[in-house]
């Protein structure tokens, strides 16, 4: 963990994602949202911005930081059901 994590700027830009996502916003999850992550990360030159942010639970969070993009099983990274069958593709 970074300096940057300590910051008053970091803390209200946490405290305003997760004032936004209340829910982990990985598709089917409603678990709360304890972890504002950064959709592209810093390390690769996302920006430390709002739009930049996601709320996540923790077991998203640490699915994400393993190299494993959370998503539901059978469905796509944008949370979609894969099977064309499927009613929510209706």
């Amino acid at each position: 963990m970074t300096s940057f994590y300590k910051t008053t700027f970091w803390k209200r830009l946490r405290a305003a994602c997760l004032k936004r996502d209340r829910i982990c916003t990985t598709p089917g999850c409603n678990a709360r949202a304890v972890v504002a992550d950064h959709i592209i990360p810093r390390s690769k030159g996302g920006a430390d911005a709002l739009e930049n942010l996601r709320g996540l639970c923790i077991r998203h969070h640490n699915m994400r930081r393993h190299g494993n993009e959370p998503y539901l099983k059978g469905c796509n990274t944008n949370g979609q059901p894969v099977d064309p069958n499927h009613w929510w593709n209706s």
